[in-house]
């Protein structure tokens, strides 16, 4: 899981890339206003690929599994109003 969240920001980053180098190498020639849509849309990749690398996933060990330790995991439990199961 962990390999293809990465594989896919790799991706989204270079697409980043290809749209800021595209549009002000190549496009601006052409058009102006077609080559800033393109820097927009651009700067909302980063953020996205940062949420897609990363999102939980099913498998994926999270900060309220069990710790291993039965009296700081009770300690926890308790706090969170969670009744531990025996």
């Amino acid at each position: 899981m962990y390999a293809r969240r990465r594989h896919v920001y790799f991706w989204l980053m270079g697409a980043c890339l290809l749209l800021f180098v595209g549009a002000w190498a190549v496009v601006r020639l052409f058009s102006m206003p077609v080559a800033v849509g393109m820097c927009v849309v651009a700067m909302v990749i980063p953020p996205v690929a940062a949420m897609v690398a990363n999102r939980r996933g099913p498998e994926d060990r999270w900060w309220d599994d069990p710790s291993g330790d039965p009296k700081s995991d009770e300690w926890w439990d308790e706090l969170d109003g969670k009744k531990r199961r025996r």
